[in-house]
């Protein structure tokens, strides 16, 4: 019998819920997990999961019409859940406050209140990580194929370097979204998945809850229920191996 070929999953945290709830699902721990282990064929043993992703911004701003202080906080806890799980181990960037932006364009109107306005996020650090992993584990020769959960053609260089030094790279390709002809010309297999099956989410309601705008990429938290909503910590990083 032919032994299963042992693979590493990197997932972009920020592109896989993009998509998820684009495509109307609930986003949380359970769920990647599902998609994580989708992501390999029946000839590939998955040896680690690694989960690349901001906890979301904690801290005080000022309002940009009343000046205002106001404060966003809640919870990590749905990365420590995902951090103890069976392979997974989760790589944190920063999630950074930018400003805020008008909720319309053009502004309409004479007088402008705070709620005219959405917050706007940037995530750093997220693409480094990935990259850096890329390169460590191509240098180090533990496994000779990755599984990568992106489409940042950011990320190009890494691949570049991945490829040129052994290590094959299939990229995993999801629902809900057009891969970039520049990013698919740096993997080696191209490999669509579908999504786990339902339950689903209200499109319409996830955007009524909807309080930020993010650049790049979004930072989501865990509610008391299985959805994950805005407005949670930033911590440092947890089950760095």
């Amino acid at each position: 019998m032919m032994q299963a070929r042992q693979v590493i999953v990197l997932i972009d945290g920020g592109h896989l819920r993009k998509c998820a709830e684009d495509a109307g699902y609930r986003y949380n721990p359970n769920f990647i997990e599902k998609v994580a282990k989708r992501c390999a064929n029946q000839d590939e043993e998955i040896v680690r999961i690694l989960y690349y992703d901001c906890a979301p911004f904690t801290g005080k701003v000022r309002q940009p019409v009343s000046g205002r202080e106001k404060e966003f906080n809640g919870s990590d806890r749905w990365l420590h859940d995902l951090a103890r799980r069976e392979l997974f181990a989760v790589r944190r960037g920063v999630l950074k406050f930018r400003g805020w932006r008008p909720k319309e364009i053009p502004i309409q109107g004479a007088e402008l209140s705070d709620e005219d306005f959405l917050p706007v996020f940037e995530q750093k650090g997220v693409d480094m990580r990935i990259g850096l992993d890329l390169a460590e584990y191509a240098r180090k020769s533990f496994v000779s194929r990755v599984l990568v959960v992106g489409a940042d053609t950011d990320l190009i260089p890494a691949l570049k370097f991945a490829r040129l030094n052994g290590l094959q790279v299939v990229g995993i390709l999801l629902p809900e979204h057009r891969t970039r002809w520049e990013y698919l010309a740096h993997v080696d297999i191209p490999r669509q998945i579908n999504f786990p099956e339902k339950p689903k989410v209200d499109k319409k309601a996830r955007a009524s809850r909807a309080t930020e705008v993010v650049i790049a990429d979004p930072a989501s938290a865990l509610a008391d229920g299985d959805d994950f909503k805005v407005e949670e910590t930033s911590a440092g990083p947890i089950n760095e191996t």
